[in-house]
């Protein structure tokens, strides 16, 4: 990889390039949230009133979780601005298309916004960022869970991210809802409260069953689709010291329906190089980059990113490494060695013990 740049060295290269439009807010995203909202209310009624066999169910639960995975990628967009500009209305809009993952928009954007997106890949500020081979000496658990083998690590992992998007989005009430201003903290805790309760609420009123149908499985399908994206964006990606989005994100490519649902999520170095543009321009940002910097440009097929990550560990040695330290094992990252096609790994010079502790090789 060539030395890292900043996100403004790139952007000011792009922005002449772009055409003034792109800067503008897109309303008529709106379209396809309400096209999805429809489709969930029809999903509600069909559970509760036409009494389905559990296949039924089970179908409108996916097209739910799928519903509910897309609203969300529009949340993101709304409350990057790119949709309405007005604060109250960005807000709004936000908490409605983010109520299924019961994630609020006070937090979203200073968990996102204000930490993901200006310190993405720094292992200290990033609060997104995988935990690096200094976690073994800190942390019991992180050095327990490094002794079981890689394979079975990986599988719980793949199957975690059923749960990670709700379980992540908890913890980072956790860590920022100090940051806020006392006079404000009502109103985050109060966009905490609301969805859960309005859900819990609903198990009372339709009973279990349908409840578990309209909202318990939907919420697992759709942190797993929205974590399947997530996972792709940066982990097989070094830590960079530059928040640099060439070096520290990867684009995934999706059959083009796929996009259109998931409202262009796929662009994700783009979208790290101009949150602020709509997701609609992603292709003609995306053009110009291989234009220009074609060898520092990352992008996969989603599945093959999904089986790199699989095939690697989720901890970093070095910023540049991905290391198993129950094996000693240590692979590259994108830019530093990584190959998709070919996933391997060496020994290095240390092998480094799930006890935190390294031992230098016999030479």
């Amino acid at each position: 990889m060539k030395e890292y740049q900043s996100l403004s060295w790139y952007a000011a290269r792009l922005k002449p390039h772009l055409p003034k439009e792109a800067y503008k807010p897109v309303p008529s995203r709106l379209l396809g949230g309400l096209a999805f909202l429809i489709v969930i209310v029809a999903g509600f009624l069909a559970v509760g009133l036409l009494e389905l066999n559990i296949w039924g169910n089970l179908l409108i639960a996916v097209v739910l979780g799928s519903c509910y995975a897309s609203l969300g990628f529009l949340g993101h967009e709304i409350l990057h601005g790119t949709v309405v500009r007005k604060p109250w209305i960005r807000d709004l809009l936000g908490a409605i298309a983010f109520w299924p993952l019961c994630t609020g928009p006070s937090l979203w954007r200073k968990w996102h916004n204000m930490n993901h997106h200006v310190h993405t890949q720094d292992e200290h500020k990033d609060p997104d960022a995988w935990i690096t081979s200094d976690h073994l000496e800190k942390s019991k658990l992180v050095r327990l869970m490094y002794r079981i083998p890689l394979f079975i690590r990986a599988t719980f992992s793949l199957l975690s991210l059923a749960m990670t998007f709700t379980v992540h989005s908890s913890r980072m009430f956790k860590v920022y809802i100090k940051d806020f201003n006392p006079r404000n903290r009502p109103k985050v805790w109060l966009q905490l409260i609301l969805p859960w309760a309005s859900w819990i609420g609903l198990l009372f009123w339709i009973g279990f069953t349908n409840w578990f149908f309209v909202f318990l499985l939907p919420l697992l399908i759709a942190n797993f689709i929205v974590m399947s994206y997530i996972s792709t964006n940066h982990r097989l990606n070094p830590l960079v010291p530059v928040n640099d989005p060439l070096a520290n994100s990867l684009s995934v490519t999706v059959p083009k329906w796929v996009d259109a649902i998931h409202f262009n999520f796929s662009y994700h170095t783009e979208h790290h190089l101009f949150p602020s543009i709509s997701p609609k321009y992603y292709p003609l940002v995306k053009e110009k980059i291989k234009e220009r910097w074609p060898d520092r440009y990352h992008e996969m097929p989603f599945l093959q990113a999904m089986i790199a990550l699989f095939k690697t560990p989720r901890l970093y040695y070095k910023q540049n490494e991905l290391v198993d330290p129950r094996a000693g094992h240590r692979y590259g990252s994108l830019g530093h060695g990584l190959d998709p096609n070919n996933i391997s790994y060496h020994s290095g010079d240390q092998t480094i013990h799930p006890d935190g502790t390294s031992k230098n090789k016999d030479v």
